[in-house]
């Protein structure tokens, strides 16, 4: 069935590639990024200003793909505050007014970055832990896609998403992070399966934060839930490969986790 969808950040890493899937699967698409990259199919918008021009492209469609915002985990609080916290709050407004059937929201592993050294699965109900301002807004779109759906019935799909690579996109001991960032590959024909299934989804799915991430050997990331919400099926899968540079830092990464946590837990037992 033929479906219009909006995309913010069409021109960005992943916006290409949904375009190039949708398009493929003969589905309308309304295009929106900062800039439009010399195309004309892209409409030039800065979506941290109101403006009727480009909201009147979020109306009506089935599903809103909220991509646009600073993509860095080492952005500024500055430009957190107005491409990722702002922006989404308006591009949220702007569908609930539009009527849009539903948000898919580009939420982010780095809401659970915290988690990395402390062990166990990760299912989106485990308590979110982001170590940075970027995790820490996309943990805000994620709860505002909640308040957006319970108080005026916008459906939101809240993706937590792994790493997919720009370019090519394989995995292997090239990424960073060690094994945590391998398992956390997700690739392309995943990635736009995952989005595909998430606009095709039963308007019975009113709000849902979900793992997407390809089946990589020893991830700890839940996918459980993603299947039974949306009926995403990953293709692929990667077993990591790490190299004793890429453990050594790791290594490091653990060390210095652990001195922070050591802080942070002696300043709230000092608390006055």
């Amino acid at each position: 069935m033929t479906k219009t969808v909006a995309i913010t950040g069409a021109t960005g890493n992943i916006g290409r590639k949904l375009r190039k899937h949708f398009e493929g699967l003969g589905w309308q698409l309304r295009l929106l990024d900062l800039g439009d990259g010399g195309d004309p199919k892209v409409l030039a918008s800065d979506l941290r200003k109101w403006d009727e021009r480009w909201v009147s492209q979020l109306a009506g469609v089935d599903a809103v793909i909220l991509l646009a915002g600073d993509p860095s985990p080492a952005a500024s609080w500055r430009s957190i505050v107005e491409l990722n916290i702002d922006l989404t709050l308006n591009v949220y407004e702007a569908a609930a007014r539009g009527k849009a059937k539903r948000v898919i929201f580009a939420s982010s592993n780095w809401t659970m970055a915290g988690h990395r050294f402390a062990g166990g699965e990760l299912p989106t109900t485990r308590d979110p832990y982001p170590v940075n301002a970027y995790g820490t807004s996309k943990l805000v779109g994620e709860r505002l896609g909640r308040s957006y759906s319970e108080r005026w019935g916008l459906s939101a799909i809240c993706f937590r998403i792994g790493w997919c690579q720009r370019g090519d996109n394989k995995p292997g001991p090239h990424m960073d992070w060690a094994d945590w960032g391998q398992a956390m590959w997700l690739s392309d024909r995943d990635m736009c399966q995952g989005f595909e299934k998430a606009v095709a989804a039963p308007e019975s799915v009113k709000f849902a934060v979900l793992n997407l991430m390809s089946a990589n050997k020893g991830s700890r990331w839940d996918l459980e839930a993603t299947r039974k919400v949306i009926g995403y099926a990953p293709q692929d899968s990667h077993v990591p490969d790490v190299t004793a540079e890429k453990r050594t830092g790791a290594d490091r990464t653990r060390e210095v986790r652990q001195r922070i946590e050591e802080a942070e837990a002696w300043l709230n037992a000092t608390r006055l």
